[in-house]
């Protein structure tokens, strides 16, 4: 082809490529074949041009189509389409459309791209394709609440990334896949956090296989199945789960005696088995707090030691289980427990209530036992059940306990003194008096951390998904919560309406919104209740509309398709060239950039040196394991000796986390021109022989958390706290408000701050750090970065990056300093702890029991209030109530300033019991003293 005739051409591709708009014409090309055989979908699917006619559902980056979200929007269809050639699409989300009846093809496998398949609450019905394993980027799987059937792909196990596998409430069959010689398998899903196969069809025996100590799992639920055999003893290695869920299968034998070796675990779930031999025994597993055991085969037993040793436990349930003898008095001691269901059991004897100190106490089910006599104590408000007990015989039948009950599960977020009003056809009034069409549908949750003698709990999940509505900028005005139920599988259940605002009724992108946001399951909603899943009903506005125009329709539809394929033929040629000058581009600029990285002259560097390969080699004994003192996602850190005898932190990039050239040599050039006592100081880089390292000043005393944890051996009273919190925050506002760009952090966490020779803290880690141009403007990411527990809820949720988002990071950082704890630990969130324990504290020594025993000698309550005060101010839902840094900054100043005046009331945290329960466990102190005047 002669040179002026592919001028010629180009020029011709050129002209229709602009006439057609901004997207891809082969992604064009897709949705217009999606448009012809799927019904029902958004009236602004018109014109050529969906990318830049704003397509509802549709999100582009650089022409290309890298989202599809069209959940709730009542779309129809009987096949999955051409979505496969959309190879650029990262998140695709089709939920809550039960009228989409299709199969997932094979074809599946090509969207190599994908990083979250959400198919919750439609009719997909057919095989999970073995191809589902080629989406080596995928992260969130969701396909439950469907038909799929068939065994799980053993290529499953491949998704090396995955975070979350959901696949309950199908009719998958066959047998848990785990690998062997020449087939993956879920056992290599190491990385997984949450495995959810439940009320499915699967069988056979759990394989030991499955588990192992290099998997961290905190969610296993493989309820309602019909697996048989025993519960493999190798779930004992698995110490990482919180949440197990066997419950409802066919299960038998003894259960593990190192079962108790899950001592992280919150909730128990073995009932509705044929499991046999003794009584599990749970000592030592002190985090629990529910435990069903319900209808098993165990031997007879009296009450179990554990039942009084867990003060942690909230619910018990051990109904029909062969228990007998006298229930002990201690029982009804336990600080937290709510709800005791005993019944169809052995017990015998007197229940003694009188002395109970509890007053959480909300059900005591021991309905058919032997139960003779009973002592009650003054003011107890507990629902009693001894329906079918020998005390019920005779006059005491008449007592209300005698009487055979339903637990009252009746619960309402009820409108606020709403004048009577009547409602035009369809609508409903909301909690804020406004008659409006709500979007209505069902909170599943996979378990449940709440009871229904207890109706903050309640009242918080309204709250949290309100907070959630509202920090996202979703056009809801409130909403209604009610009908809390268990459902055939005993998942609790919600109603949840939500109302529109400022108007009668939701467009499709609002209804989109909000059942996106409930899918990707708002933070602070699955740490304290725990995963679910949301269906909804259809919306009554989105109904098929049927058209008279069907000539015109027809009309612009073959009109369409001729621009397509005359653009189809066209763009292929010019994305063939495009590649072309692409690669070669690409290939110059790495070989000059290549060779500006290795140059005594890379440009604009402030004391940051060019190291050689083999210069680091030699300095860290051949990056011996002698020399690793960490690792992280970017790779291993190894210590070294230079020349001068100066020791360095060498920060190597594992193959997977290379950079290319020109964002490498962006960070380096970043670094170089940070420079402050609490950051730490980059010493220079390698870019050579297809490495990339960072050389860093070393820092002898290790992270914070190695202190926090008594891991370092270093003793952190309350003034080393007070002072590493001043010198992280210091570091922290020199990043946001005197480098030049500012910078975002994004990683703000104990492991990230260090403690050099002195103790002073430096802030350290800035390999996901964002530069930005105009301070205080937000940056809009594609990808939420950081670590859970520390990010900003947000920023995780409107992918929004501000430096607010440090601000919480370092907010979550003060709290671990005054308790000793963890952001998320044994499913309770340290920011709700924490606020729970300081509204319900009458008088500031009551905050004592949150803090760290470790602590020892502290200073006034009055700085403790202060301290908290400022924390829970910098973890605020909404980014602009926190404070800035610096505001933060003066505020340890006067924190500190006044806690050295010693002046004030004292306290001292070493007679603190140990805690293993949470913060509300039984504390002791020693007598508060006053010094000075």
């Amino acid at each position: 082809m002669g040179k002026q005739f592919q001028a010629f051409l180009f020029v011709i591709i050129a002209q229709i490529l602009f006439i057609a708009g901004e997207t891809d014409p082969g992604d064009v090309a897709v949705l217009f074949s999606i448009k012809a055989s799927w019904q029902n979908l958004p009236r602004n699917w018109i014109g050529s041009d969906p990318c830049g006619s704003g397509w509802d559902g549709i999100n582009c980056t650089n022409s290309r189509v890298t989202s599809m979200n069209l959940q709730g929007m009542n779309v129809m269809g009987t096949e999955f389409g051409d979505i496969p050639s959309l190879s650029e699409l990262q998140y695709l989300d089709l939920s809550n459309n039960r009228g989409f009846k299709g199969t997932l093809p094979s074809s599946i496998g090509s969207l190599t791209n994908l990083s979250a398949l959400i198919l919750v609450g439609c009719s997909f019905f057919g095989p999970i394709p073995e191809s589902i394993g080629s989406l080596q980027n995928l992260v969130y799987l969701a396909l439950n609440n469907n038909s799929f059937n068939g065994p799980i792909p053993n290529s499953i196990g491949n998704l090396s990334k995955l975070y979350r596998l959901d696949l309950n409430d199908n009719k998958l069959s066959g047998s848990i896949p785990v690998s062997n010689a020449s087939l993956s398998g879920v056992d290599m899903l190491v990385n997984t956090k949450h495995f959810h196969l439940g009320t499915n069809q699967l069988s056979g025996p759990i394989p030991p296989r499955f588990f192992s100590s290099s998997m961290t799992p905190i969610h296993l639920v493989l309820d309602n199945n019909q697996l048989t055999g025993g519960i493999p003893s190798t779930l004992g290695y698995v110490q990482t789960l919180l949440v197990l869920r066997l419950d409802s299968n066919f299960l038998n034998g003894s259960v593990p005696i190192n079962l108790n070796n899950l001592t992280s675990l919150t909730q128990l779930y073995l009932s509705n088995n044929n499991l046999i031999g003794p009584v599990p025994n749970l000592t030592g597993m002190n985090s629990l707090y529910y435990v069903d055991l319900s209808n098993n085969s165990f031997s007879p037993s009296v009450i179990p030691p554990w039942f009084t040793n867990i003060s942690a436990l909230m619910t018990i349930l051990m109904e029909r289980t062969q228990l007998e003898g006298v229930i002990p008095v201690d029982l009804f001691n336990s600080p937290n427990l709510v709800t005791v269901v005993l019944s169809n059991n052995q017990l015998s004897g007197s229940l003694n209530l009188s002395a109970s100190n509890s007053n959480q106490l909300g059900l005591l089910d021991l309905q058919n036992n032997s139960i003779t006599n009973l002592e009650l104590g003054t003011g107890n408000d507990t629902e009693l059940k001894l329906a079918s007990n020998p005390i019920c015989v005779g006059i005491q039948g008449t007592e209300s306990y005698c009487g055979v009950q339903k637990t009252n599960s009746s619960y309402i977020t009820l409108a606020n003194n709403c004048t009577p009003t009547v409602c035009q056809l369809g609508e409903t009034l909301s909690p804020l008096c406004r008659c409006a069409i709500p979007y209505t549908g069902t909170l599943h949750f996979i378990y449940f951390s709440f009871s229904n003698h207890n109706s903050s709990y309640f009242s918080y999940l309204s709250g949290f998904l309100m907070n959630a509505f509202r920090e996202n900028l979703l056009p809801v005005d409130s909403i209604l919560l009610s009908n809390p139920t268990f459902d055939t599988y005993f998942f609790r259940q919600f109603t949840l309406n939500v109302f529109p605002s400022g108007q009668d009724y939701f467009n499709r992108t609002g209804i989109s919104a909000i059942g996106t946001l409930l899918n990707r399951q708002p933070p602070q909603v699955i740490s304290y209740f725990g995963p679910f899943y949301f269906t909804d009903e259809s919306y009554p506005l989105f109904g098929v509309k049927s058209s008279s125009k069907t000539g015109i329709i027809i009309g612009a539809a073959v009109s369409s398709s001729v621009l397509v394929l005359l653009l189809l033929c066209v763009g292929v040629y010019a994305l063939q060239q495009r590649r072309r000058v692409t690669r070669a581009l690409a290939h110059n600029t790495s070989a000059s950039l290549n060779h500006e990285m290795r140059s005594d002259s890379f440009p604009r560097l402030k004391g940051a040196r060019c190291f050689s390969f083999e210069e680091l080699k030699k300095c860290t004994d051949d990056f011996s394991e002698s020399k690793h003192i960490g690792s992280g996602g970017y790779g291993k850190v190894y210590r070294g000796t230079l020349d001068t005898g100066q020791l360095v932190a060498i920060k190597r990039a594992q193959p997977g986390s290379l950079q290319g050239a020109n964002e490498f040599k962006t960070e380096i050039e970043l670094l170089s021109r940070i420079h402050h006592k609490n950051v730490v100081g980059l010493a220079g880089f390698c870019y050579s022989k297809g490495e990339q390292m960072l050389i860093y000043e070393y820092i002898p005393n290790g992270t914070l958390i190695d202190s926090l944890s008594g891991k370092s051996g270093i003793r952190m009273d309350w003034m080393r706290r007070l002072r590493v919190a001043l010198d992280a925050a210091r570091g922290l506002a020199y990043l946001h408000e005197l480098a030049n760009p500012p910078i975002i952090h994004r990683d703000v966490k104990p492991s990230n701050i260090l403690l050099d020779d002195n103790l002073s803290a430096k802030v350290a880690d800035f390999g996901i750090s964002k530069p930005i141009s105009d301070t205080g403007k937000s940056y809009i990411t594609t990808e939420v970065k950081g670590t859970m527990g520390y990010v900003d809820p947000e920023y995780y949720m409107t992918q929004q990056l501000t430096q607010k988002s440090d601000v919480y990071s370092f907010g979550i950082v003060l709290l671990e300093l005054i308790t000793g704890r963890k952001p998320i630990e044994r499913g309770k969130n340290i920011v709700w702890e924490v606020k729970e324990a300081m509204d319900n504290a009458s008088d500031p020594s009551e905050l004592l029991e949150i803090l760290d025993p470790a602590m020892g000698w502290g200073t006034s309550l009055v700085c403790l209030e202060k301290f908290l005060d400022l924390a829970m101010s910098c973890v605020g839902e909404i980014s602009r109530g926190r404070p800035k840094m610096g505001e933060v900054v003066r505020e340890i100043e006067n924190i500190i300033q006044e806690a050295g005046s010693n002046k004030f009331v004292v306290f001292n945290l070493s007679s603190f019991e140990a805690k293993t329960d949470g913060f509300d466990s039984s504390v002791s102190f020693v007598p508060f003293r006053v010094e000075g005047d």
